[in-house]
């Protein structure tokens, strides 16, 4: 990848493993914008994005894209990633994975690495973007317990509450990736570099993403 073009990186990562806060901060050392799934669900939702709505986009003009990106940034200043993925009914945790729903991610995704250079944590980039032209693919992990602690400091929740979360959301996210991709998001194949999180700061794996960069 040649950060002095355009460029997109990916950001695939477990619950727990501190992969969104990378992002944040790899974005920030770089000076592009960093976009997460739960952000691009608001995005959807705010301006009831369709596949017709998509179309539609695709042929407007850049300002009004920008200023629908400018306030779906703004809405997701203060979104909890544990509350998107959170959507429950009493214990159960419901996820919408039709086909019209993925095509709109698609859109939306794609749509994003056209703009501009940019950061997208979520579990279906790595594969949209697969043949994108300067395209960086990451996957970051985390031994189970070391996520399970992350995660009960981060929304105060007991062991087994954490680790419940923790059980329910990776189930989430690999039944969404397989089905609409065909593929694990755990086959290392899919990615240009993994990082195992144990042992690191998250300093240290965005100096690590760097210097792979050059």
């Amino acid at each position: 990848m040649d950060k002095n073009q355009k460029f997109v990186i990916t950001i695939n990562r477990e619950l727990g493993s501190g992969g969104r806060t990378i992002g944040k901060m790899l974005a920030e050392k770089l000076g592009v914008s960093f976009y997460d799934k739960a952000l691009i669900k608001e995005l959807e939702k705010k301006f009831n994005l369709n596949t017709e709505e998509i179309e539609r986009l695709k042929g407007s003009k850049t300002q009004w894209w920008r200023e629908l990106i400018n306030t779906a940034m703004y809405m997701g200043q203060n979104m909890n990633e544990v509350w998107y993925y959170q959507r429950m009914s009493g214990d159960e945790f419901h996820l919408t994975t039709t086909d019209d729903m993925f095509k709109v991610e698609k859109e939306v995704l794609q749509k994003l690495a056209e703009e501009e250079s940019c950061i997208i944590a979520g579990r279906s980039g790595f594969y949209i973007l697969a043949n994108h032209p300067n395209h960086l693919s990451i996957l970051i992990q985390a031994s189970k317990e070391h996520r399970i602690e992350r995660i009960m400091k981060k929304q105060n929740l007991s062991h087994e509450e954490a680790e419940k979360v923790i059980k329910k959301i990776d189930d989430m996210r690999e039944t969404y990736v397989k089905k609409f991709t065909g593929t694990s998001r755990y086959d290392t194949r899919n990615y240009d570099l993994v990082i195992s999180m144990d042992g690191k700061t998250e300093q240290e794996a965005v100096d690590l993403i760097l210097q792979y960069i050059g």
